[in-house]
């Protein structure tokens, strides 16, 4: 049995989450990402190598928060989706220019891959649809960072989303790797 099966209860959650992004504007989403960047790099202060998704729309934009990684001479990695597997492949990212539409329309530097270990990674920075008070995560549900995740189980997870996505509770299966905090513009929400 595949355990990462579609939940119902965790599908509608999904898509009254996804609506709840979807209904904040363009410059809402950009002023909101601004904000979360900030308090990220607070939190990333003194971490050698940060794993960062870049982002697709609606998602909290990533790139500046790259950009200022990569100023600062953090070493950045991203994932590279690997449909076939439902893992994520890594990538160092020295320049965000090789950033190209791909898998699922999220920005990977296709042609330009420098291969990353996760073993290398302190913290990783994790797209979500929704989260809940204790940290738990709703994804996109394919499991791929619950995977990645579930390998690396020494790196700093941090999720990143708008304030409106909080829900009451997301039903967290065996499966469903906790976050340690969660990133938004109001603040930081802490596990535990």
């Amino acid at each position: 049995m595949n355990k990462y099966r579609k939940d119902p209860t965790k599908h509608h959650l999904r898509e009254r989450l996804k609506h709840a992004r979807a209904s904040l504007t363009t410059e809402e989403r950009a002023e909101k990402s601004r904000a979360i960047a900030g308090i990220l790099l607070g939190l990333l202060e003194g971490v050698d190598t940060v794993m960062v998704y870049v982002a697709k729309e609606p998602e909290v934009e990533t790139l500046g928060l790259i950009e200022a990684l990569l100023e600062r001479g953090t070493a950045v990695v991203v994932p590279i989706i690997q449909r076939e597997t439902r893992t994520l492949r890594l990538s160092y990212l020295e320049d965000t220019g090789v950033l190209l539409p791909s898998t699922f329309h999220v920005p990977e530097p296709v042609g330009h891959e420098i291969p990353a270990d996760g073993g290398s990674i302190g913290a990783a920075v994790i797209p979500l649809i929704g989260f809940d008070d204790r940290c738990h995560r709703l994804g996109y549900g394919a499991g791929y960072y619950d995977r990645f995740l579930g390998t690396h189980p020494g790196v700093l997870r941090i999720g990143v989303g708008f304030a409106c996505q909080r829900a009451d509770r997301i039903p967290a299966e065996a499966h469903d790797i906790a976050l340690h905090c969660i990133v938004t513009e109001d603040g930081v929400t802490r596990a535990g």
